[in-house]
């Protein structure tokens, strides 16, 4: 079953598994000395971000390193910068009303 991105991203615990492999690949059990929970639960939520190929496992001698996929994290990127676009608009037009407002009181 492929998950969706957006599914596995909204969980926080995901969050911030994400945020600790953006920099090095890590083992499970790295990962899991992070967080105060259980190795198994580590291990479901890197399960899920693996199915929605948000991470990587690549096989290194008796251990598994968990990366991060960045062309999956571009696709994120890709799919916000729209509503990035449109908050920008929206800022800089409250910036001008403000803007206006202020002039008019003084």
């Amino acid at each position: 079953m492929r998950r969706d991105i957006f599914q596995a991203i909204a969980d926080p615990t995901r969050r911030a598994i994400i945020a600790l492999i953006a920099l090095q690949a890590m083992t499970p059990n790295a990962i899991a000395d992070n967080f105060n929970t259980t190795r198994q639960s580590v291990s479901k939520h890197l399960r899920i971000l693996t199915e929605c190929e948000l991470v990587k496992q690549e096989q290194q001698g008796r251990e598994i390193y968990y990366s991060l996929e960045l062309e999956k994290m571009k696709e994120i990127d890709r799919w916000l910068n729209q509503f990035r676009m449109l908050w920008e608009t929206r800022f800089n037009q409250l910036g001008k009303v403000l803007s206006t407002m202020k002039k008019q009181k003084k």
